[in-house]
């Protein structure tokens, strides 16, 4: 694996964030845009937990987003260790381990059953997850199983009929990690993982999570053009057909499911 220049791409970086500054100003006033799909997730994530709860980090990897969070506004946002009563990560990659924002970590096989008892667990998130999910069945039911009633599971995903979503389907799973660290110089190739794009969707989120067990609160978010920041043109071009796409075609699928009580 070959690691991008620093100053190649640090002037990468600086490049995105002023093009990003000049399509929002606002961001001038605690960093983040009014479009920012991790403020506008994770925020109502929080908007669900209570200090008593435990709640599983479902994808914790080695903690990245906090690592490299632009404002102590965002890292803040993105931390919930002492701020609940347990958080919990599991990770199919060992890195999990190293994770310093949980209380609790565990490392887990593809499709295996999750080490926890039934109804552990108040509360579940999965940020940038449901896109690798292979086996959706088998991962709606452990979800179903280790949440408590009343409980939530959250999800941030793209839209499998989104720009991001369309993009990514026509190219080989194999090319992504190269592409990306072409398109995002700052992201490391070991942070990007195999797609199948099985749960990428509200009509197969409501397949797999049935109403007869969940409550759906699930809608699609545009959030900022991704992948075409570091130009100006393109990066503009882009904000201008999400504004003139459907509702549908959003880049982001948000999942909000509550589980029904017994």
């Amino acid at each position: 694996m070959t690691t991008p220049d620093r100053p190649s791409t640090d002037r990468a970086a600086g490049k995105v964030r002023a093009n990003v500054a000049r399509r929002y100003p606002e961001i001038g006033a605690g960093g983040f845009s009014r479009a920012d799909g991790t403020v506008e997730f994770y925020n109502r994530v929080h908007s669900l937990c209570r200090p008593e709860h435990t709640v599983l980090d479902l994808g914790a990897g080695r903690g990245g987003q906090i690592h490299d969070a632009d404002t102590p506004y965002l890292a803040n946002l993105l931390t919930f260790k002492g701020k609940v009563q347990k958080m919990v990560g599991v990770d199919v990659d060992p890195v999990v381990k190293s994770n310093p924002f949980l209380d609790e970590a565990h490392v887990i096989e593809p499709g295996d059953r999750m080490p926890f008892a039934d109804g552990t667990f108040d509360l579940i998130f999965a940020d940038w997850v449901l896109e690798h999910v292979a086996t959706p069945d088998q991962f709606a039911a452990e979800v179903l199983r280790i949440l408590t009633p009343g409980g939530w599971f959250c999800a941030r995903t793209p839209n499998r009929w989104g720009m991001t979503g369309i993009a990514t389907n026509l190219v080989p799973s194999e090319y992504h990690a190269r592409i990306v660290s072409k398109l995002q110089p700052s992201r490391e190739e070991f942070d990007v993982f195999p797609t199948c794009y099985l749960l990428n969707t509200k009509s197969r989120i409501q397949r797999h999570f049935g109403p007869a067990e969940w409550e759906d609160y699930s809608y699609t978010h545009n959030a900022e053009a991704p992948y075409v920041q570091r130009s100006r043109l393109a990066f503009a071009l882009a904000e201008t057909m999400l504004k003139l796409a459907p509702r549908g075609l959003a880049t982001n699928l948000f999942v909000f499911l509550r589980k029904k009580d017994d």
